[in-house]
């Protein structure tokens, strides 16, 4: 403060009016207006003076009602924080007395929030109704449409919303908000099954590509978006739901240089979290890859999925395709690539729904089938086919079973069900394909499957009914022997809970496969009374054991009599019943009782210990 001012400003404080009040200064500054004159009558909360300091204007409210005596200072002087600005003579009476309260219009949009309002709104489907009619002729909905319909009501808070592609240097900014809004990319955090399980279970991180922008295609932009949603996911362990439908890596953008984390940080999420994925349409090159480091993949109908599109494909000189030749779900679902095939985005959001909930725990409420059904699901006839899915829903909470990779590894079946609410993996083997035996893509098939339940503490069930690992020239030459010992490798290490029931064959080294290397692994072994077990098939331990015995009776009929016999005798041997009676395994049951012995089980297991980090390092991506 000048010499000047601190001198006028002593002055004026010499001699304090009689029965007044002062009102200071609340902080160091210059008063740069005065809204009072001396004999006005002021009200408590009135606003008496504008102070600056720092280039930031203070308002200054009268503390008390009361008329003033005397202004001590003039507009342009510099006070410290205490020196008196004016003097009131407190007054009583119905006007001095009564407090001055600011009316505040609670529905006023003033210009700055109105010009937020309208930058938000260019984004929506509303704005944008050319946009929402592409999708709709081909029967699809928009990013915004699909994770409005995936999160709880309310719940989704959109991350970078205001974002534009980086083409400022050859397009206008107001192009660029108008037809790039979020950069083609919505991303933020919402809950999902909220209804099911609480809070802190249901929170999840959204996002979708935009095909309506830039054909959905990987700007600068958005992968920094992504980056954003991927190190929230991280440090708060959210499981992701990714939409990718597009066309890859955009080569339009101008702006700057770019660097992303990107095809580090996604994959480096695998086993930390739950990564779902799904598409619709076409999905090409980064797209694809980030749909492929998922632990599931859901894709609908007429999807197309692929390295590379049909620009690429003829850029590098490998001949002119149309899209829906390249990746089709003909060819993704027989290979593995998609786990679940659905008839549109709508099946797609529920069954992603219904994935994450087994990842986020046991549902308060439950039903199940009548137990005794599954006393019949067998034929009596040993040799007749089943489909033993029948045996998984009925043996499961009703409507609880979703079935991985159907169209792939067709001798085992892989599905998450729940038992009393609480979520389960079951790894079993299909006696309606090869009689059930275990090949090179149902071993891989099943090993991914284990290792992803005992990432996350899932509980496995494996049901056995296999002639045991597949034999023959033919099978070799598909690296059996590598493959078939991953389902032993992963099974032998796995720290969750795991029980084996035998439905009928437990042959060879398909069945301890099917025990997680030894019946005593499990925390049960048991099986019903159609369980069989032997070294081998036992129509083949005949032929192989006894094949001198047989071709030394020349009579064809006696011949077939006497394998019979024999084939009956070994069955005797090998019963479930026999092989209990010498504790090979823990008990023949009931079927009916398959649903008891599971809840056993999985109460008398301890809980899994807390981490903060990964179990696994990764999921395997096959």
């Amino acid at each position: 403060m000048s010499e000047s001012h601190y001198k006028i400003d002593m002055l004026k404080q010499k001699s304090t009016p009689e029965n007044t009040v002062a009102i200071a200064a609340p902080m160091q500054g210059t008063i740069a207006s005065i809204d009072i004159h001396e004999g006005d009558l002021v009200r408590k909360g009135q606003q008496i003076f504008v102070m600056e300091a720092m280039k930031m204007e203070h308002v200054i409210r009268a503390h008390l009602s009361g008329i003033v005596r005397r202004i001590s200072v003039a507009i342009g002087d510099a006070v410290f924080e205490g020196h008196s600005l004016a003097y009131v003579e407190e007054r009583e009476g119905d006007a001095a007395q009564s407090e001055v309260i600011a009316e505040v219009d609670l529905d006023r949009v003033r210009p700055d929030l109105k010009e937020v309002h309208e930058r938000h709104e260019i984004g929506l489907d509303a704005a944008r109704p050319e946009a929402v009619a592409r999708r709709r002729k081909t029967h699809q909905r928009t990013a915004r449409e699909n994770i409005e319909d995936l999160c709880d009501p309310g719940t989704f808070v959109e991350y970078g919303p205001l974002v534009i592609a980086a083409q400022r240097r050859r397009r206008t900014i107001e192009d660029l908000i108008k037809n790039t809004p979020a950069d083609g990319m919505v991303t933020g955090l919402g809950s999902i099954n909220g209804d099911l399980f609480d809070a802190d279970k249901s929170r999840c991180v959204a996002m979708s590509y935009d095909y309506t922008v830039l054909a959905g295609t990987q700007g600068h932009q958005n992968h920094r978006k992504k980056d954003r949603m991927f190190q929230i996911a991280r440090e708060f362990r959210l499981p992701i739901v990714l939409f990718a439908e597009g066309g890859g890596g955009r080569p339009g953008d101008t702006d700057g240089g770019f660097s992303s984390k990107t095809f580090h940080d996604f994959p480096k999420l695998s086993g930390l979290v739950p990564l779902v994925g799904i598409t619709s349409g076409r999905c090409y090159a980064g797209n694809a890859s980030l749909l492929g480091c998922c632990d599931v993949i859901v894709a609908t109908k007429g999807s197309n999925i692929g390295m590379g599109g049909p620009a690429m494909i003829e850029g590098g000189g490998l001949g002119i395709f149309r899209p829906e030749e390249i990746g089709p779900l003909e060819v993704q679902l027989p290979n593995g690539v998609v786990d679940i095939a659905v008839a549109d985005e709508a099946e797609a959001v529920r069954v992603a729904k219904k994935y994450l909930s087994y990842f986020q725990g046991t549902t308060k409420s439950w039903e199940c089938a009548d137990q005794r059904i599954l006393r019949g699901i067998i034929p009596e006839n040993r040799l007749r086919v089943y489909d033993v899915r029948s045996v998984i829903e009925t043996m499961a909470d009703t409507d609880s079973m979703l079935e991985l990779r159907r169209d792939f590894g067709l001798t085992m079946i892989t599905a998450f069900i729940r038992v009393e609410g609480r979520p389960m993996g079951v790894v079993s083997n299909n006696p309606m394909y090869l009689a059930g035996a275990i090949d090179s893509d149902g071993s891989d098939k099943a090993a991914r499957f284990i290792r992803l339940c005992d990432a996350f503490d899932i509980p496995l069930l494996f049901l056995c009914d296999t002639p045991g690992i597949m034999v023959g020239p033919e099978i070799e030459k598909t690296a059996l022997v590598r493959h078939s010992s991953r389902m032993f490798v992963t099974a032998a290490n796995v720290t969750v809970p795991f029980f084996t029931i035998v439905l009928r064959k437990a042959y060879g080294l398909g069945a301890i496969a099917m025990a997680g290397g030894a019946y005593e692994a499990a925390v049960f072994s048991v099986a019903w009374p159609t369980g069989e077990f032997g070294p081998m098939g036992l129509e083949g331990a005949v032929k192989l054991g006894y094949r001198n015995d047989l071709a030394a009776i020349s009579d064809p009929v006696e011949r077939k009599r006497r394998y019979d016999e024999m084939v009956a005798a070994m069955y005797q041997r090998g019963k479930a019943l026999n092989n209990a009676s010498h504790f090979t395994i823990d008990d023949v049951i009931d079927p009916a009782d398959s649903r008891r012995w599971i809840v056993a089980g999985l109460r008398s297991s301890p809980p899994p210990e807390p981490r903060t980090g990964k179990k696994h390092p990764y999921i395997d991506s096959w």
